[in-house]
């Protein structure tokens, strides 16, 4: 007669063994994959047309004599919904009686006021594009030295010297490296071109501009959109159907860069970071 007590041993002994053997074969579960955050598309909107933006009469300082061959105008841009959209703050300038410098300080940066100090200039205003390093983008030259490569196939230029100011678009007018030149400086995009805008590409936010042209008459344009509440498309329409006169203007570094300085009447648009190149105005 079989036991019961070690019948019923042997049976504990066979489920413990089955129970084991069945936990070592148990496939691990794999574990959840964690949840990839998928950045939020940035969605390009065509620029629409400026007219909700418009300066409204009482808006337009209209032109203010400063001094013989400098003067100032201040427009404030309202939104469709009455609300102010940007400041633009413009100096115009006779090249007869007033000189056009460049300050490059390659790798070592300098606020705008720590540059006025240095130079005694009447205007400054900040330059062209610069890397992290601190050195300008494209092609730069003071005082006939060279300095960068040229921009190809896009982008502007600026240059100044006895002969006066001109800025020309490096695509209509690509740059020759025989030619010499007192000083230069180049940036991107051209905004006005023969006195078309020329800029209508939505791949730009809103933000600061600092923009320099010339007019039909050979005076340069110094233009300042300081709140950043437009884009460079919007910069350049609005800047080819208002009566400046502009016949080519080119976008400089903007942002944090964006900023001026004039002496006399004081004038300042405070540029929130050191600048390695300035445009520099002297009396003559």
């Amino acid at each position: 007669m079989v036991n019961c007590k070690w019948l019923m041993v042997g049976l504990l002994l066979v489920g413990l063994t089955l129970a084991c053997r069945a936990a070592a074969v148990r496939p691990t579960p794999a574990a959840l994959p964690s949840p990839t955050l998928q950045p939020t598309p940035t969605l390009i909107a065509t620029p629409s047309p400026l007219q909700p933006v418009t300066p409204t009469p009482s808006a337009d300082s209209g032109w203010q004599l400063l001094q013989p061959g400098l003067e100032r105008r201040t427009i404030h841009l309202v939104g469709a919904d009455g609300r102010l959209t940007e400041q633009f703050t413009i100096l115009r300038i006779d090249p007869a009686l007033f000189a056009f410098r460049l300050g490059y300080s390659p790798g070592q940066p300098k606020p705008l006021a720590t540059w006025q100090a240095e130079t005694g200039a009447l205007i400054v205003t900040n330059g062209g594009f610069f890397t992290e390093e601190f050195l300008a983008t494209g092609l730069i030259v003071v005082d006939g030295q060279v300095s960068g490569s040229s921009y190809v196939d896009f982008g502007g230029m600026v240059t100044m010297g006895e002969g006066g100011v001109e800025v020309r678009s490096l695509v209509e007018r690509p740059y020759d490296s025989s030619e010499t030149f007192d000083y230069a400086l180049q940036a991107f995009p051209m905004l006005v071109l023969n006195g078309q805008p020329a800029y209508q590409t939505a791949d730009f936010d809103a933000a600061r501009r600092t923009v320099i042209g010339v007019d039909g008459d050979g005076r340069v344009l110094l233009i300042f959109a300081s709140w950043g509440g437009l884009t460079l498309a919007e910069v350049s329409s609005y800047l080819a159907s208002i009566d400046l006169g502009l016949v080519n203007a080119l976008n400089l570094d903007g942002g944090t860069s964006t900023g001026l300085i004039l002496t006399e009447p004081p004038e300042n648009i405070p540029a929130f970071v050191a600048v390695p190149s300035v445009i520099l105005v002297f009396p003559k």
